[in-house]
């Protein structure tokens, strides 16, 4: 049940932050915003890092595949992207086709057993429910 809430939370979250950055956005720059956003994201862990366990950062040399360390990178452009689908498209549709977009990468990266996530069989179910997402977004835009 905790998952399900944190996921919400996360989804809400995203939702708020993305229509804050794009206000940011229109007094600045899109990489003026996002470079502000992932600043005061590391700033945030950095504070938090220092009144919690304090894992030794150290660790981060040890991580394998060394790609898994561009998740800071990969932030930088969803933040960018975010900005620019929300200004283009609304909080509402922006967040309805980043959501089957997540859904769909998600489902591509379980099925196929990618970047070392455990491999799961395919389902009819899971496309199903991805194309009840996607005519969602149909009927949202009419």
């Amino acid at each position: 049940m905790i998952g399900v809430m944190v996921a919400l939370l996360s989804g809400a979250l995203m939702s708020v932050q993305g229509v804050f950055n794009t206000q940011v956005t229109k007094a600045s720059s899109v990489w003026v915003a996002a470079g502000f956003v992932q600043l005061t994201a590391f700033l945030t862990c950095a504070a938090a890092w220092l009144f919690t366990g304090r894992g030794p950062v150290a660790a981060l040399l040890e991580v394998q595949p060394r790609y898994m360390l561009l998740g800071g990178v990969i932030g930088a452009f969803i933040t960018y992207t975010v900005i620019e689908a929300m200004d283009s498209l609304g909080p509402a549709r922006a967040a309805m086709l980043i959501v089957v977009a997540q859904l769909a990468v998600a489902y591509g990266i379980e099925l196929f057993g990618l970047f070392g996530v455990e491999r799961v069989s395919f389902s009819w179910h899971r496309l199903l429910g991805m194309g009840l997402a996607i005519a969602g977004i149909v009927i949202f835009k009419w």
